[in-house]
């Protein structure tokens, strides 16, 4: 990843901007994305030998773009080629969780991000490609539907989750191609948004819309909440589709090491990936538990206080029903005109205690309310607690399975390399009792040039014995 910028002395604005959305994007412009049949496969540029005729140079801006729009469209045709072929062999229904599918709504991001124009904020730059897709609405009504549908979606606080769950509800409603169809052929809107050189205002644009037509065949179902779609990291898995072209002759046993080390390297991902997800769910979990006791202990307070207004309720009748009684008495006792007032003054007594009477049964009614309101609130929260806590029972156990495997995986790795050692010593072993022998091969070749030589001398000897015999 050094210098992506063009080496000149003075860079323009447009070269500037170019160079930071190419410098954005995860795709190394040192690397040409190519397909070796079902396999992806990346060649450096500095490898690839080029024509004498003048051609742009590879820091050049738009040669970097339209490399990153071939790498793009490279990556799309596998996803889609990939995710068509798994989710036929699976035969049911796909969720979020679906590695091939995560990993195409990744590469879709990445196609919609491509020379996105960044818009000035009172916080930044901001780059998000949200904004096309709320045009879809307008060129195809149908899609109005899915917008509104995502507006209303809980949770969601950015617009790169907006954007992620409209391509979910596009795939789950197979209009996907259609959307995306109608959005690249209006170029005129989409200048507002992308750079000239942008995948979505050139060729590969259409390429790749005209590939989603095959999602059509597959049944898609997420379930999808706002904090998990704005906290996403989009970052393409190469190893589901990355094969080494120089390496095509190995020997079994590297090839199943390779793959074990593969094996491995991917449990302890997902296994970092679930105890963050358990940890968040802990944290959630705790602060339910807090905003459980504190409702717990409003719910205490009101109770209380409905307590404490039907005794007060209690006592103004008792008062009431005094101020009676002794106004009989006084009538029995007074005489008229006394009688008359101490009634006036009874009355208006009576009439305040009764509009004082009213007021705590009003306020009574709005306390049994408001304890029913808790009570069902609170109904809902352990509910949602004992959700919580299922679902943590289960990544744990998820956890627990994934720990096992890996120690599987690395008995196994330890096994290979015990082999690949004992390999090794016999090799060497071999090698040794091959030297001896050829010691030994030797030491026989000069016995027997020995025994020829003492063989011809006794020979020799002999027939000189014979010829002074006769």
């Amino acid at each position: 990843m050094s210098a992506l910028t063009p080496q000149s002395d003075m860079p323009t604005p447009t070269t500037d901007k170019i160079t930071q959305a190419a410098m954005e994007t995860i795709y190394l412009c040192k690397f040409r994305v190519s397909m070796d049949g079902e396999w992806l496969c990346l060649r450096e540029l500095d490898d690839i030998s080029l024509t004498p005729d003048p051609e742009p140079t590879h820091e050049d801006p738009n040669y970097l773009m339209a490399n990153e729009r071939m790498n793009l469209m490279n990556m799309a045709k596998l996803s889609i080629k990939g995710l068509i072929e798994s989710a036929l062999n699976l035969g049911r229904t796909l969720d979020s969780d679906y590695a091939p599918l995560q990993q195409f709504f990744v590469v879709m991001e990445h196609c919609l991000k491509h020379g996105l124009k960044a818009k000035k904020t009172f916080l930044g730059q901001n780059k998000s490609f949200w904004g096309p897709l709320e045009l879809v609405e307008k060129l195809v009504p149908e899609a109005a539907e899915i917008t509104a549908s995502v507006k209303d979606l809980p949770g969601l606080k950015t617009p790169v989750g907006r954007g992620r769950a409209w391509l979910r509800l596009a795939l789950m409603q197979k209009k996907l191609s259609e959307y995306m169809k109608a959005l690249i052929n209006r170029k005129d809107l989409l200048s507002e948004f992308y750079e000239p050189n942008a995948l979505m205002m050139e060729e590969e644009g259409a390429i790749i819309a005209g590939l989603l037509v095959g999602l059509n065949v597959i049944d898609a179902n997420f379930c999808m909440k706002g904090e998990d779609l704005d906290s996403q990291v989009g970052v393409i898995d190469f190893s589901m589709y990355l094969k080494d072209g120089n390496s095509t002759k190995g020997s079994e046993g590297d090839g199943q090491i390779t793959a074990i080390l593969d094996q491995k390297n991917y449990v302890e991902e997902l296994n970092r990936h679930l105890s963050a997800t358990v940890n968040n769910l802990q944290a959630k979990v705790d602060a339910l538990e807090k905003s459980n006791t504190k409702l717990t202990e409003e719910l205490a307070v009101a109770n209380n206080r409905i307590i404490t207004l039907q005794e007060e309720m209690e006592r103004v009748k008792e008062e009431s029903s005094y101020i009676l009684e002794s106004n009989r008495k006084v009538g029995v006792t007074k005489d008229r005109t006394a009688d008359g007032h101490a009634l006036t003054e009874a009355r208006k007594q009576l009439k305040e205690e009764t509009q004082l009477r009213l007021d705590v049964e009003k306020e009574l009614e709005v306390q049994i309310g408001m304890r029913q309101e808790m009570e069902l609130a609170m109904k809902m929260l352990e509910k949602d607690v004992c959700e919580k806590q299922d679902a943590l029972v289960a990544l744990r156990q998820q956890l627990d399975d994934l720990r096992a495997l890996k120690h599987e995986l690395s008995f196994k790795l330890q096994s290979s390399d015990m082999g690949v050692k004992q390999k090794s010593e016999l090799n060497s072993r071999l090698e040794e009792k091959t030297n001896q022998m050829a010691a030994t091969i030797k030491q026989l070749e000069q016995s027997e040039k020995d025994l020829v030589k003492q063989a011809k001398t006794l020979n020799s000897a002999a027939n000189k014995l014979i010829q002074k015999h006769h």
